[in-house]
């Protein structure tokens, strides 16, 4: 039995699903686990070289892991013309002018961060920007990456005007005469990828470091990146990871999923398996791995492009026989997931609306009726809308349910510029959380981040609750669809751990796992469900070392 060069102890143990253990202690040995052991075996384990952490009462779990994220531009939005902290429009303005003043030297302003709910109809107008920037072309990303907001310089260099058609993926929102109004939605946003600036691989490779310590900070010890591959709206991270891993920077551990080219078809299938082999022989498969594909199967319900069983609605409430779109043929859908699941690669959909969640579940169906059991893992992400017949179609054909919890709760993007324009009584099939439980539904989660917040606590607050802290609004979709704590906890750790294919040794504290840990204070298993948002983290342990301390757990040396 080695001594243990660290020991927690004097704090309950979430082990990663469950009830936490009580009166136990972890002890450590190099970047493992060594073993679980009730407190009154622990003594055996210390040394005088012992680093001894009392808990005090907080709680011990793994380290969360983010199954749907894009730290590579998020970080680049950091250090870019950030709106993510702007109130209301005016703010969002005040900001682009700050930052147009305060680097006069930059061909183009870059950045995003703004939310649809703080303009009229979701959609920012070329004008507020030409009020502050009329000289240089910008172009922002809107938080959740779906739309673009550009000024008439940007317009004008790109070619665009009042005869550029609406793309088959996107729509452009215009004046009366018909000239671009300067929000672009969905794929109308590759309409400037002629002339936007290529992305820095240095911004590329500091956004990544600056992501990696905020997140990092927040617990975060994996993640996979739901974005790379080809883009010219969201840079591919690829470069900047090879780069961490090649000088030692990448302190987590990542998976990849490359994007999946929806004008491409099925020749992407052998180039992604090659770059994924390719990959694997070039780096630590425990460090970084590209095994999954993303298919965006459809847009966003704000601006009517998610994928709908039924019409949307008009601001009077008239059917516009307008369904969203599906992004891919759902025939050519099957094929590319069947193709995928053969290769061995994992499908990761980005499925909003309840059809793209059918579509998406069909072609996983299609998958498996073609291929059999497999060990692809696939998963679902976001699922805001979920017809009811479809819930039980998740544990029936082995797909995991990918979570953005923070989503979970009427604000006011999703009360103004959603709810209003869907048909009645699809607010109580939002984010259907508690139906996918019942259903036996294998969960993972995720924050999108930088869409929305990346913190795990005010996600797995979201999904307990189903209400913002301090909001007067009842729970959405009611009681019914809450879960939880512990298995909101599971969701964040060893659910994506699963989803990772890093379940064999990360998700869990069990002996010989890697120590990829968080301390969490005050313990959220002893807080009101209304105060679950207040446990926040004390430190951040990877591979046994601590990679974040916020304030140092009580420790004595013996």
């Amino acid at each position: 039995m080695p001594l243990a060069d660290v020991l927690f102890t004097g704090g309950p143990i979430f082990l990663g699903a469950g009830r936490p253990l009580d009166a136990h202690s972890v002890a450590v040995v190099g970047d493992r686990i060594s073993a679980v052991v009730p407190d009154s075996e622990a003594g055996a384990y210390v040394g005088h070289e012992t680093r001894v952490v009392d808990l005090g009462g907080s709680l011990l779990s793994p380290g969360f892991q983010d199954a749907h994220i894009h730290p590579v531009g998020g970080g680049m939005e950091l250090l870019q013309c950030n709106l993510t902290e702007a109130a209301d429009a005016e703010a969002c303005v005040s900001l682009v002018a700050d930052y147009s003043a305060a680097n006069p030297e930059d061909d183009w302003i870059l950045g995003g961060g703004w939310s649809m709910a703080h303009f009229p109809g979701g959609a920012p107008t070329r004008a507020l920007l030409d009020a502050v920037v009329p000289d240089r072309p910008v172009l922002l990303l809107s938080r959740d990456h779906h739309s673009t907001w550009v000024n008439t310089a940007a317009i004008r260099l790109a070619g665009l005007d009042a005869s550029t058609p609406n793309p088959v993926d996107g729509w452009i929102e215009r004046e009366d005469d018909g000239f671009p109004a300067g929000t672009f939605h969905e794929g109308a946003g590759e309409l400037f990828a002629e002339v936007r600036p290529a992305h820095s691989e240095d911004l590329a490779y500091r956004g990544l470091l600056a992501a990696q310590e905020a997140l990092i900070a927040l617990g975060i010890t994996g993640w996979q990146d739901a974005a790379v591959g080809a883009s010219s709206i969201i840079a591919d991270p690829l470069g900047a990871y090879r780069r961490a891993v090649r000088e030692g920077t990448l302190k987590v551990h990542v998976n990849g999923a490359q994007w999946w080219e929806r004008d491409q078809g099925l020749a992407q299938v052998e180039r992604m398996s090659m770059r994924r082999d390719e990959l694997a022989a070039e780096v630590p498969p425990e460090r970084l791995t590209i095994t999954s594909t993303k298919i965006m199967v459809d847009g966003v319900a704000e601006n009517q492009t998610a994928a709908m069983l039924s019409s949307y609605k008009d601001a009077h409430g008239h059917d516009t026989h307008n369904c969203g779109l599906s992004f891919i043929d759902p025939s050519i859908l099957r094929d590319a997931v069947t193709a995928l699941d053969a290769a061995g690669m994992q499908v990761h959909f980005h499925a909003l609306g309840d059809r793209a969640v059918r579509e998406a579940l069909d072609a996983v169906e299609a998958a498996r009726a073609a291929n059999g059991p497999s060990d692809g893992r696939h998963h679902l992400a976001h699922l805001q809308v979920v017809d009811q017949a479809d819930v039980p179609r998740f544990a029936a054909n082995d797909a995991v349910a990918n979570l953005q919890a923070l989503w979970a709760a009427h604000e006011p993007q999703l009360d103004e510029l959603t709810l209003p324009f869907l048909r009645d009584g699809l607010e109580a099939r939002h984010y259907p959380f508690g139906d996918l439980v019942r259903a036996e539904t294998r969960l993972a989660a995720g924050s999108d981040w930088p869409v929305s917040s990346a913190d795990p606590m005010d996600a797995i607050h979201n999904a307990v609750n189903r209400i913002f802290p301090g909001s007067p609004a009842g729970p959405l979709g009611g009681d019914a669809q809450r879960v939880d704590l512990a298995t909101a906890m599971a969701a964040y750790t060893s659910g994506s751990a699963y989803v990772n294919h890093r379940d064999h040794d990360t998700g869990w504290i069990r002996e010989g796992h890697l120590a990829n840990l968080v301390v969490l204070s005050p313990d959220p298993f002893t807080l009101p469900s209304d105060e679950l948002h207040t446990s926040t983290v004390l430190s951040t342990w990877i591979e046994g070392r601590p990679a974040f301390v916020a304030s140092d757990p009580v420790e004595e040396d013996r």
